[in-house]
């Protein structure tokens, strides 16, 4: 994970310790601390990744606030930035618009510091990702009219990376989909309309960053351990008439929202490594080592959809007694999806460790299949109905053979998807039908 480049939602588990401060990891940023001539000014941290720190930073120039991301300075780390930079750069220069719902690079620069020379990339300033809305939402599902709105703006930038630039995510989910703007307008410095900090602060010495670093990562593990003993206490009683929370307001927030975190993006006529995308979102020809393109995508896309209609991920493998994480997930997916075909569950360069030759599971026999409208029945309590227009969505995308599954082009033609805009015509109509009658 190389960071969501733009997220004001930053990583809320853990901070990324000083241990990376030295000689060719992060660079040590303090808030006022200016960059490129004196052009960006430091405001306020707001995540980090295994390559790179992201700050909220205050263009003089253009007079808004941006997303600065500053790679560690080793060259490996380097050179994962000059890859980054070349893919938003390709990105950008294809979207004059800005329409087409994917991150946009305002610009690059190299910054000298004491751990070396760091590579610099200043990216739009957007909102909370995708997967901060879920956890806010309390892990209860997004209505599917705002469903539709967020996948729609994926699948206008999935379409633009595959057919017009012929580039691969690689790496898609929802913490690498940002809302264009923050979920509480009081944390968002735009809609809140906060002075940028242009001087240093008083008193803010040269360890700073550090120090708040360490008591924050401190105040995390406390408020964990606080609230692992109150979920303790529920589970023997304690928490026995306590009412449910109630579903939160979702009115006021825009969902419109792009695509992020270029990283492990790559060309489609040359994919930079075997194993891509995170666990949950993994396509099965990547698992299987049969080679992947476009597809794989698509295949991540369906399982963020899952994911924002249900509150919960589709897919989640563990490692049990003699079978590997792997196999569970291959299992997972037949017990939802099929059984794999033969001639695709044995056409990968690791197909033998997982299938025998007759296409089944080597070490997982007994598959409890389904279908993707009955657990949404089941578990899920959509009505019939909702079950299956949205099974009817998200099943093609899910075919087994990548060759099969829909391009982010024909997604967009989807009736599902399109449901929302049918429903207003009709309505439109009915009302037109109404005025008529009266007169």
């Amino acid at each position: 994970m190389s960071g969501s480049p733009s997220s004001s939602s930053g990583s809320e588990e853990e901070d990324e310790g000083i241990d990376s401060y030295r000689k060719g990891g992060y660079h040590a940023v303090r808030i006022a601390d200016n960059f490129s001539a004196g052009r960006y000014i430091a405001q306020k941290k707001l995540g980090w990744g295994q390559f790179s720190t992201v700050w909220l930073a205050y263009d003089t120039e253009s007079s808004k606030y941006v997303a600065l991301k500053i790679q560690k300075s080793a060259p490996q780390f380097s050179q994962a930035a000059i890859h980054e930079i070349e893919i938003l750069s390709a990105v950008a220069a294809g979207d004059p618009s800005n329409d087409k719902c994917t991150v946009r690079l305002v610009d690059h620069f190299k910054h000298a510091g004491p751990n070396g020379q760091h590579l610099c990339m200043v990216l739009e300033f957007l909102g909370d990702s995708l997967l901060s809305l879920i956890k806010y939402n309390r892990y209860k599902g997004l209505e599917f009219h705002r469903v539709r709105e967020i996948s729609r703006c994926i699948l206008t930038a999935l379409d633009y990376l595959h057919r017009e630039l012929r580039i691969i995510h690689t790496d898609l989910k929802p913490e690498n989909i940002l809302l264009c703007s923050n979920i509480n307008p009081s944390k968002d410095p735009i809609r809140s309309g906060v002075t940028p900090v242009l001087e240093r602060p008083e008193g803010n010495p040269n360890g700073g960053v550090v120090i708040s670093s360490i008591e924050k990562r401190l105040k995390q593990r406390a408020k964990r351990a606080v609230a692992r003993i109150s979920e303790r206490r529920i589970g023997m009683g304690g928490g026995v008439g306590r009412t449910p929370k109630p579903p939160r307001i979702l009115d006021g927030i825009d969902f419109t929202c792009k695509v992020v975190d270029f990283g492990n993006a790559c060309w489609a006529d040359s994919p930079i490594a075997e194993e891509i995308q995170t666990r949950q979102y993994r396509a099965p020809e990547v698992i299987l080592q049969s080679g992947y393109s476009f597809a794989a995508d698509i295949w991540s896309f369906a399982c963020t959809a899952f994911e924002l209609a249900t509150g919960e991920m589709m897919f989640t493998p563990k490692t049990g007694q003699g079978f590997s994480e792997d196999e569970d997930h291959l299992a997972m997916m037949m017990e939802f999806l099929g059984k794999i075909p033969r001639k695709i569950a044995t056409s990968g360069a690791r197909s033998k460790e997982y299938f025998d030759r007759y296409g089944d599971l080597k070490r997982i026999r007994r598959l409890k299949y389904g279908s993707i409208d009955r657990l949404l029945v089941d578990k899920y309590k959509f009505s019939d109905a909702d079950a299956r227009e949205f099974a009817g969505f998200l099943s093609p995308m899910l075919d087994f053979d990548p060759d099969k599954r829909p391009t982010a082009q024909q997604c967009l033609q989807h009736p599902w998807l399109n449901a929302d805009s049918e429903t207003s015509r009709l309505n439109a109509g009915m009302n037109d039908l109404e005025i008529k009658a009266k007169k």
